[in-house]
């Protein structure tokens, strides 16, 4: 005798629904498929991605980064901006990469949850596709996972990895920073991924106009098209991408023994948005300096008269730029001073 009973799917039952995963692929594919060139064999679905390096490099250096949103994730959700947080992934890794001279060749992305909604997760996953789009680099691959009793509630997180290239002789590693140059700094959109646990902790202490919100909940600016055209047309010496640990933290990074970036506070205005948090998180401006970006999203460093061209390109990518200080002798132990 046979059942017309429908049987219980056992996974579903433990709160994984494995046709909520299979949706989400149809939703993202065209998404996906729209970073994909020529160098990119085969297509979504398989077990691994497949990426033709070519022959464009003579002595290719392969340059690799991974990073996170952090709880910018929690302040998205808050506020319906979770659609928002796939360029601040691909662009904290990204953006970390161009600061070796390295193109982005291609990105992969893990996103966990405790329940899969494939229409709003795709929404996620179609704003990585779009941040991979613009920094001409493509999205690879990546996993979905569905962990019910892992993540409490709706949450989810987000991770990325992301692989580039750049030929050996146009490594830049700093070791051509030298006193006299000049420490130009590029606009951030806002603190892009980082600080939020203290900017989350402000905020539940105090209401944020709609306009601080607005700059607190803005993705990550994506530096490689401006950064890469930098590059090709100047003499960049060494950069610094400005994310957790502030100008401080950052900028030393790149400076060998001897060497000390001294940079004028006046040189440009911290933003709204920061000069709020400062001023309800009751923050000293040398902590500031250490948890936030404070407008300053990327540092390049070059010699002096390079700077007008350098300038120009990056106004014509719509970003302001400042001369913020210049490299000098010392042996400070942060190698970094404050005028």
């Amino acid at each position: 005798m046979t059942s017309k009973t429908k049987p219980t799917d056992p996974y579903a039952k433990a709160g994984v629904n494995i046709e909520k995963g299979n949706e989400l692929v149809d939703l993202i594919k065209t998404s996906v498929n729209a970073t994909h060139d020529r160098r990119v064999l085969g297509g979504i679905g398989g077990f691994a991605g497949l990426f033709q390096l070519g022959s464009k490099y003579k002595n290719p250096v392969l340059v690799g980064c991974t990073d996170g949103v952090g709880t910018k994730v929690a302040l998205s959700q808050a506020y319906n901006k979770t659609h928002l947080t796939g360029q601040d992934l691909v662009a904290m890794c990204v953006n970390d990469m161009v600061t070796c001279g390295a193109e982005p060749l291609f990105f992969l992305d893990y996103f966990a949850a405790s329940k899969l909604e494939p229409k709003s997760s795709a929404k996620i996953v179609k704003g990585i596709a779009n941040a991979c789009k613009k920094s001409n680099c493509a999205l690879l691959g990546g996993e979905t996972a569905e962990m019910p009793g892992h993540y409490a509630k709706n949450n989810f997180d987000l991770a990325g990895f992301s692989v580039g290239v750049v030929e050996k002789s146009n490594l830049i590693d700093g070791k051509g920073i030298k006193p006299g140059q000049i420490l130009l700094g590029v606009e951030s959109s806002g603190p892009h991924s980082n600080g939020y646990s203290l900017i989350r902790s402000i905020l539940k202490k105090h209401k944020a106009p709609n306009a601080i919100m607005q700059t607190l909940l803005k993705p990550t600016h994506l530096y490689p098209a401006p950064v890469l055209e930098l590059i090709k047309k100047t003499n960049v010496k060494g950069m610094a991408h400005i994310t957790g640990g502030g100008l401080t933290e950052n900028i030393p990074r790149i400076l060998k023994k001897g060497l000390v970036a001294t940079v004028d506070l006046s040189a440009w205005k911290f933003p709204k948005a920061f000069l709020w948090l400062q001023e309800k998180g009751k923050i000293s401006t040398s902590e500031m300096l250490r948890i936030f970006n404070c407008g300053i999203g990327m540092v390049c460093i070059l010699d002096k008269k390079e700077i007008s061209r350098a300038q120009k390109i990056l106004s014509a990518h719509k970003l302001r730029s400042f001369e913020i200080g210049t490299i000098t002798k010392g042996n400070l132990q942060e190698k970094i001073q404050y005028t």
